[in-house]
């Protein structure tokens, strides 16, 4: 491609309002351009990356014996009703209606969709199994898009799902999509971990999460120091290595603790360690008042509380019902005398004459035990943090932040039980297929790549997938033997198939050179003085490295660049 005449443009300034370094070095390479908050134009510099980038998958994905094809992203709401996950997704579905009333959304994810496409070919068990896949745009109506292509409303998503009919099948077909994953991201260059992860809205028996390492990544990915545990922090256990407290358990007794509702306050007017105390958090789970009690120094887990409770929506209750449930302002609550149903953390069973709230403004309970109150139930319950240990192993846990780039979720017969997927078996007996979903975020793919490969003077594309392999930048457009020594080459190139970019614009060297560095060309051949002498010069980009190179040698060059 010629620069000359194509579309191109980049910036000097960093962009505006945005706010990591992966996006703004690919706005100002011209690759993308935000269109609204949480939705970018993709612009012809980045469409090649992303059209690398789809290339992959779809060779890997087809390689692995997955057959593409292509839904709708306007499907009837009652879809979604009917799988029971239309009140689950709330206001993150972009809903409409036609002009006869009927509700539409935009789809967010397909299982519903494969679920019903498969019922036309999954009559026997003898059809099975198979594997399904799309690349298509997906809609999100997120809080708060961020991070550029991270967190967007828009995106492109390559979703696949297989059919089997039993669960060993779909361990085989969860092994052979696990094997693909890998492929594709180790072609791409991530460095990523793999990690179990919480199968949230989409539900099933198991999930794992390829998550590319990344300081503004906004999952937080656990490992370990001595062994290759990996997790989402959503689901990593605290390993409980309290020892029970010793000691007589003393007679409850209330105290008057004035203007004193968090945990610092009440422990410096008391002067006592966070660690005596246990805080009480009200919850609203599916609408009802529920309390989780948990050690004063720690957080609750939220994903870990709702899976307790089988709960759809889980959020902190509005001051108003947190009065209301304790009868006090907030800051006192406490399970003694509370009559709402209470949750612990399974530390708390090794307590003894700890402080909680009195259920009474400006008081709270001190030498409380369990003998005082009531619990629902016990589970681990709270959030694992530095210095906890591995649950594997037993040695330290280690924390990173990680972009979610894929997934892998074994949905079991959820799906096809709620849209009524099911075969004949050899009996001739109905029953219900079992499915795997895949999913795998191709601009999210492009933005960690970006994250992870970069410097002071832009981006560094592994030769996977970066816009052009190679660049020929002319010094001098006045220059005669200049232009006829890099158009050679150029002609060359296009004889051998090989997608070089030439830089032929009347621009000064500088802004060439600056703008080859910032979109990320693996490597550059320059045509400059040296042409003269029968030279020109070559840089790798990744390293910065120079060496000349006679012009008779350029065409063997370009073809170890293109052919390794």
């Amino acid at each position: 491609m010629k620069l000359s005449n194509s579309f191109f443009y980049t910036l000097r300034e960093n962009a505006k309002d945005e706010d990591s370094i992966s996006s703004n070095l690919l706005v100002r390479a011209g690759m993308i351009k935000k269109s609204s908050n949480g939705v970018y134009m993709i612009m012809p510099m980045g469409k090649k990356v992303l059209a690398k980038i789809e290339d992959i998958v779809r060779e890997e994905m087809d390689s692995h014996h997955a057959q593409e094809l292509l839904m709708p992203a306007l499907i009837p709401e009652d879809v979604y009703v009917a799988s029971g996950r239309r009140e689950s997704f709330g206001d993150n579905m972009f809903s409409l209606k036609d002009r006869y009333q009927k509700k539409y959304v935009l789809g967010p994810t397909h299982e519903e969709l494969f679920a019903a496409a498969a019922m036309m070919d999954g009559k026997s068990y003898k059809d099975f199994p198979y594997n399904l896949y799309q690349i298509q745009t997906k809609y999100r109506d997120e809080t708060r898009p961020r991070y550029g292509l991270i967190r967007v409303r828009e995106f492109i998503m390559k979703d696949a799902y297989t059919f089997d009919i039993d669960e060993a099948g779909l361990d085989v077909a969860y092994d052979n999509m696990y094997d693909a994953y890998c492929k594709i991201f180790d072609r791409l260059g991530l460095n990523y971990k793999i990690v179990r992860a919480d199968t949230g809205l989409m539900g099933g028996l198991l999930s794992e999460e390829y998550q590319a390492i990344s300081s503004i990544g906004e999952d937080t990915v656990v490992g370990c120091e001595g062994c290759d545990f990996s997790s989402n922090l959503e689901i990593t256990e605290v390993v409980d290595t309290t020892q029970p407290e010793e000691g007589e358990e003393l007679e409850l007794e209330t105290i008057l603790t004035p203007n004193a509702g968090t945990i610092e306050e009440v422990s410096e007017f008391l002067n006592q360690d966070p660690y005596t105390f246990l805080k009480t958090l009200i919850y609203m789970a599916d609408d009802k008042p529920v309390a989780f009690l948990i050690p004063g120094d720690r957080d609750l887990n939220e994903t870990k509380a709702s899976k307790l409770l089988k709960a759809t929506n889980l959020e902190m209750a509005s001051a108003d019902v947190v009065e209301k449930v304790t009868h006090a302002k907030v800051g006192f609550a406490g399970p003694v005398g509370l009559e709402i149903p209470v949750y612990a953390d399974r530390q708390v069973l090794k307590k003894k004459n700890f402080t909680v709230g009195a259920n009474k403004t400006d008081h709270h309970h001190i030498h409380v035990n369990l003998k005082d109150f009531d619990i629902a139930e016990v589970a681990d319950l709270c959030q694992v943090r530095p210095g906890d240990i591995c649950p594997k192993c037993g040695k330290p846990l280690t924390f990173d932040h990680g972009i979610e780039v894929g997934n892998l979720f074994k949905l079991g017969t959820k799906y096809s039980k709620a849209m009524g997927l099911n075969y004949l078996d050899a009996n001739n007996q109905l029953q219900p297929v079992w499915m795997g979903s895949y999913g795998i975020g191709l601009e999210r793919c492009m933005a960690a790549v970006a994250d992870q490969y970069n410097d002071e003077h832009g981006l560094k594309w592994p030769e996977n997938i970066a816009p052009f392999k190679a660049a020929l930048v002319i010094v001098s457009m006045k220059d005669e033997k200049q232009k006829e020594a890099a158009l050679e080459l150029y002609e060359y190139a296009k004889e051998k198939g090989y997608d070089v970019l030439l830089d032929d614009r009347t621009e000064r060297p500088g802004v060439k050179f600056k703008d080859m560095e910032l979109i990320g060309i693996p490597h550059r051949i320059t045509f400059g003085k040296g042409v003269s002498e029968g030279k020109a010069e070559y840089v790798l980009r990744s390293t910065s490295e120079k060496q000349e190179v006679a012009l008779e040698d350029l065409k063997s060059l370009l073809d170890q660049i293109y052919t390794k």
